[in-house]
C-alpha cells in the first residue's frame, strides 16, 4: 500500500507530465498549422489557452488566433519552470573543459516537489529527460510508465530552454 505522500507526489508529477504534453503538443501544432481550416475542436483550443471548457462553449475567432500563436506558445511554455539548471562532470583542477553535461529542471517545490533531470550532448542540447518527484523528508524519484509520446514532449520540452556554452 502507498503512503498518502507518495500518492500526492505522484499525482503531481502526473498533472505536471501531462501539462507538458499540452504545451509541446500546442507548440508543434502551431509550427504546422496557420489556423486555417484547423482540425482541433473548441475544448481543445480553449484547453490549450488554458481555459476551463464546459460543455458547449465555443472558442472565439480571438481564441483560435491566441491558441495559434506560436510566440505566445513558446512564451507559456519557456515560463513554466521554477528554474533551470545545469552541472558539469568532475575534471582535473585546470582543466578548462568546464563544460555543462547535466540540466535540472524544477517544476514545482515544496510537498510535493517535481523536476525533470537529464543528461546534455556535446553541443549543450538534452539527449535524455527523467521526471522525478518527492514529498517533503523523502528522496526524488523517478516517475515511471510514461508512454513514448510522452517521453517525446518531455524531451522537446526540455530542449527549448538554453543550457550554456
Amino acid at each position: 500500500m502507498e503512503k498518502q505522500e507518495d500518492t500526492r507526489a505522484k499525482d503531481q508529477a502526473r498533472a505536471q507530465l501531462d501539462s507538458i504534453v499540452e504545451m509541446v503538443k500546442r507548440l508543434e501544432h502551431c509550427q504546422e498549422c496557420d489556423g486555417t481550416d484547423c482540425p482541433l475542436t473548441d475544448k481543445e483550443i480553449l484547453e490549450g489557452i488554458e481555459i476551463y471548457y464546459k460543455d458547449g462553449m465555443t472558442a472565439s475567432e480571438e481564441d483560435r488566433t491566441q491558441y495559434h500563436n506560436e510566440d505566445e506558445a513558446r512564451e507559456t511554455l519557456s515560463e513554466d519552470p521554477l528554474s533551470v539548471e545545469v552541472r558539469s562532470d568532475w575534471h582535473t583542477p585546470g582543466d578548462s573543459s568546464d563544460k555543462p553535461t547535466e540540466y535540472n529542471i524544477l517544476l514545482c517545490t515544496g510537498g510535493p516537489a517535481v523536476r525533470i533531470i537529464g543528461k546534455l550532448n556535446e553541443h549543450g542540447q538534452p539527449e535524455t529527460a527523467h521526471l522525478e518527484y518527492q514529498d517533503w523528508f523523502t528522496p526524488w524519484e523517478r516517475y515511471g510508465n510514461t508512454t513514448d509520446e510522452e517521453d517525446e514532449a518531455l524531451l522537446t520540452y526540455t530542449r527549448q530552454f538554453y543550457y550554456g556554452e
